[in-house]
């Protein structure tokens, strides 16, 4: 193997965002393209085979378009870049970058990380009624959050809706203390977590009280034709397809319903059809309606969420596949 050499400048005042903590992004990137990067007074020296050092130059070159944008380089960003170098398609990291969807109340901007992420926003802004589905940490509420505030600061509705199905998670909470409102907030402070980071606790709770934002169970729903409103259902893998249905038919004029959920996390009782999954199958061919399915790659929390998303989803995999083999060898011997 040929090896080449390659220098990149890299100006002081961004090396450490780059490169990150004792170098830990750069030897990520050494370990991963199998090269040597050598940094010496604001010029990066890369050594090794000519497709790898291009790849690594690549990479780096669309870290410090990042940070000199004003971003704080994370793990993720990195980890990215190089999944997306392996096809060839660094340039869309930056790409995501340029969709700002708006500030938390801490001024942190709110964009897209992922390729799966950026088809999901602009699924969003598209679409009357979007469904958003994949496993854990890939943003679908949070954006959906961040996107249903940005409506309403902007006057696009006149309030916000979110609510999500009260389903124990395999535990039995048995009988909550408190007034009612008291005993189903802890199945919705998700929700109140991400508008307190947002929107800020003052902004949200004032909302609140004046009736312009509402988090409230799935049951609360009934009966109700929601206008002008940006409607969020999280945790729809808990519906049932009777919920399902009565929630997607309560949709009125002016309104913007987003429908999130993991299929993988379900909590119903064993047997029970998911409403999601009835919704996915029987709405998949009205135009009007938007589809996202992320995936692991879409994981934008601790790279260690990836790594287990993953592990699961191999083992269910192989577990499908040994159910589905068992099956024929009990058919066969049936006969």
């Amino acid at each position: 193997m040929n090896i080449v050499e390659t220098l990149i400048d890299i100006p002081a005042e961004h090396e450490r965002n780059v490169f990150g903590q004792f170098d830990s992004y750069v030897k990520k990137i050494e370990q991963t393209l199998k090269v040597s990067v050598i940094p010496r007074d604001g010029t990066v020296k890369i050594l090794g085979s000519k497709e790898r050092t291009e790849q690594a130059v690549r990479v780096l070159e669309q870290l410090l378009i990042l940070s000199k944008r004003g971003n704080i380089i994370q793990e993720q960003n990195v980890d990215y870049a190089l999944a997306l170098s392996m096809e060839g398609q660094e340039e869309a990291l930056t790409e995501i970058d340029r969709d700002l969807i708006c500030h938390t109340v801490n001024g942190k901007p709110i964009k897209p990380k992922t390729l799966g992420q950026k088809r999901y926003v602009d699924l969003i802004r598209d679409r009357m009624i979007v469904f958003g589905t994949g496993p854990a940490g890939t943003g679908k509420t949070y954006l959906a959050m961040a996107m249903a505030v940005t409506a309403f600061k902007n006057n696009e509705v006149s309030r916000i809706i979110l609510t999500r199905p009260a389903i124990e998670a395999g535990e039995r909470l048995g009988f909550l203390p408190g007034d009612l409102q008291s005993k189903v907030d802890p199945y919705l402070r998700p929700l109140y977590d991400a508008l307190y980071e947002i929107m800020g606790a003052d902004s949200f709770l004032k909302n609140m009280e004046r009736g312009l934002i509402e988090v409230a169970p799935l049951a609360y729903m009934r009966g109700r034709t929601l206008d002008n409103a940006y409607i969020i259902l999280d945790e729809a893998q808990n519906t049932t397809p009777a919920q399902m249905k009565m929630f997607l038919t309560r949709i009125g004029f002016g309104s913007k319903v987003i429908v999130t959920g993991d299929a993988s996390q379900k909590d119903l009782p064993s047997g029970t059809r998911s409403g999601l999954e009835v919704a996915l199958r029987v709405l998949s061919r009205v135009d009007e309606i938007g589809f996202c399915a992320l995936t692991s790659k879409d994981v934008v929390r601790h790279p260690l969420v990836q790594k287990i998303v993953q592990a699961y989803d191999s083992y269910e995999q192989s577990q499908a596949r040994r159910g589905t083999r068992k099956d024929v060898y009990d058919n066969q011997y049936r006969r």
